[in-house]
This record gives C-alpha cells, structure tokens and sequence, in this order.
C-alpha cells in the first residue's frame, strides 16, 4: 500500500459493508473533504475489530482493509470534530495495536525552520 502524504481518522462509526463510493460520499457528506485530493481517510467501525482507508491515486480509488481477530483498535471517539489528523507513525502505531492517545507531542527539527530563530 502506498500511503497518502496525508490520512484522516473519520472519528464516527462507519459500516464496514461499504466500499468505494459509499466511502467517497460519507467523505464528501460527514467530513466536507474531497475523495479525489489523494488524502487518506481511515475509517473504523462501531467494535473497532475493522479498519478501512480510502484513497485516491492515478487511476482510481484504493481500498485498504485491515480486521482484526482479536483485541480492538485503540481510537479515541470523544473528539468533538468528525475527522482527525493522522501521522504515518500513528497510522502505523494504529495498525499494530497501539493506543492513538497522545499527551504530549515533543518538538522536532522542521527543514522549513530557520536556525536563527530557534537561537533566540
């Protein structure tokens, strides 16, 4: 799987039983993104046993899906807006079982930054 420069975690319940344009229209209708801008967006379902991302690439629409066969994946649902920015390191911190709770986010190096103000 390629992963998006960008993902989103959908933040309600969404039905497993949909795919490509069911996808596309809940990102269009519940998030007001667009499905064709090659974001990623990550949706669960209620039980949080299954997983999908959805993606745009050359060509057409991508569909990942990943369900588990034991345990649940570790979302917060008490966000109060309907997607949530993440990092590939959450992304990937997701898949493999760890909880997205975050409490504190530790500054790092930026290549944009300019060194004469990280000096004052």
């Amino acid at each position: 799987m390629r992963t998006p420069a960008t993902l989103w975690l959908c933040t309600q319940p969404t039905d497993m039983r949909r795919s490509y344009d069911g996808l596309a229209a809940m990102v269009r209708r519940e998030l007001g993104s667009d499905p064709l801008s090659g974001q990623g967006f990550v949706f669960v379902n209620r039980r949080r046993t299954q997983l999908k991302c959805l993606y745009f690439e050359a060509g057409g629409y991508c569909v990942w899906s990943k369900r588990l066969e034991a345990g649940r994946f570790g979302i917060n649902r008490t966000a109060s807006s309907p997607a949530v920015a993440l990092s590939h390191t959450a992304f990937e911190g997701l898949i493999e079982g760890l909880d997205l709770v975050i409490k504190k986010h530790r500054k790092r190096w930026h290549p944009g930054v300019s060194r004469a103000l990280n000096r004052v």
